[in-house]
């Protein structure tokens, strides 16, 4: 049985072709690609590629300066965030999370929509495997031939997977019977009815968005839609460690708020939604707000709830020390 495309680029000796990370002793990264009769230099010195062709991962070369580089192939997190970008690339610690939360299984066929500069696309791309299939859509050319570039680097030539076409979604998406569909973008609730229509029932939708703006509009635009399941939403936040001796603390630096991840599943075409039967907190709507979540709280019912708490408020106030 054939490798999977990409496969034979993570492993053995160093190839002429191959993406080389090298590490500082303060633990700085330099990433370039091995070219026979290439050289590589710093302020430090420098060493010819030749030295590296052949030779095992976990090499150490020095320069003619001697300083020593440890030399290995870069994980994919190391490659999306060293990588040319157009725009700017979903961090490994949410990658990993659409990866797991969203179910990218192989075989999977899975929508991407804002590809940006390719780091999800070859996440995505990695999982669902040769079998499987991502058709992404950009709707900047610069921003497509950015991710086709480094989507291509990564894997060495074109994925066999991989359809990457310039448009909108809502125009041009013509996939049906798709497992999965991921949308980074600003306003992920405008892509809900194509994304709906090409789900099969059970399928899933995945929304990156960056505020929480953004996210409550999301949510409540799959609610009202009708096809989904009642959607969660979270962040994840990564801390690093300082390890030295007894010295062990976190680290004063950390990744924290990057984006919103949202979920939900498509229903079977037909059936309602069931009715959510935890309430909203009080005043979680406003005073404007007529048509929420919970089709069992009524104009009437919302009405006197906003009189319990002016009276709340008022009794409060009454309360208060003069």
């Amino acid at each position: 049985m054939s490798e999977p495309t990409g496969a034979t680029r993570r492993r053995g000796p160093f190839q002429v072709g191959d993406q080389v990370q090298l590490t500082d002793p303060k633990g700085r990264h330099y990433t370039f690609t091995l070219q026979a009769g290439n050289q590589f230099h710093t302020h430090k010195g420098m060493f010819p590629h030749d030295e590296l062709i052949g030779a095992p991962e976990g090499t150490v070369v020095r320069t003619t300066g001697n300083v020593p580089y440890l030399a290995l192939r870069p994980l994919l997190p190391d490659y999306v965030l060293s990588m040319p970008r157009g725009a700017a690339v979903i961090y490994p610690k949410d990658a990993g999370q659409i990866l797991a939360m969203a179910d990218i299984f192989a075989g999977a066929k899975v929508v991407e929509a804002g590809v940006g500069s390719g780091a999800l696309s070859t996440y995505l791309l990695r999982a669902v495997g040769d079998t499987g299939s991502l058709a992404s859509y950009e709707r900047r050319q610069d921003f497509a031939d950015i991710a086709k570039g480094n989507v291509e680097r990564y894997f060495g030539g074109p994925h066999p997977a991989w359809k990457l076409t310039v448009g909108d979604l809502q125009d041009n998406l013509v996939e049906t019977d798709v497992d999965r569909v991921i949308l980074d973008m600003l306003a992920p609730w405008e892509c809900l009815d194509v994304a709906s229509k090409a789900l099969v029932p059970g399928g899933l939708i995945c929304c990156y968005v960056a505020t929480t703006t953004q996210m409550s509009r999301t949510v409540e635009a799959l609610r009202e839609h009708g096809t989904f399941t009642e959607p969660q939403a979270w962040e994840t936040m990564v801390r690093t460690w300082h390890l030295e001796g007894l010295a062990v603390r976190p680290d004063h630096r950390m990744i924290g708020h990057t984006g919103f991840l949202l979920t939900a599943r498509r229903l079977a075409d037909g059936v309602e939604p069931p009715l959510r039967r935890r309430r909203p907190a009080k005043g979680s709507y406003g005073e404007d707000y007529e048509t929420g979540p919970d089709t069992e709280l009524t104009l009437a019912e919302r009405a006197a709830i906003r009189k319990a708490q002016r009276e709340a408020a008022s009794h409060d106030a009454r309360d208060l020390p003069q």
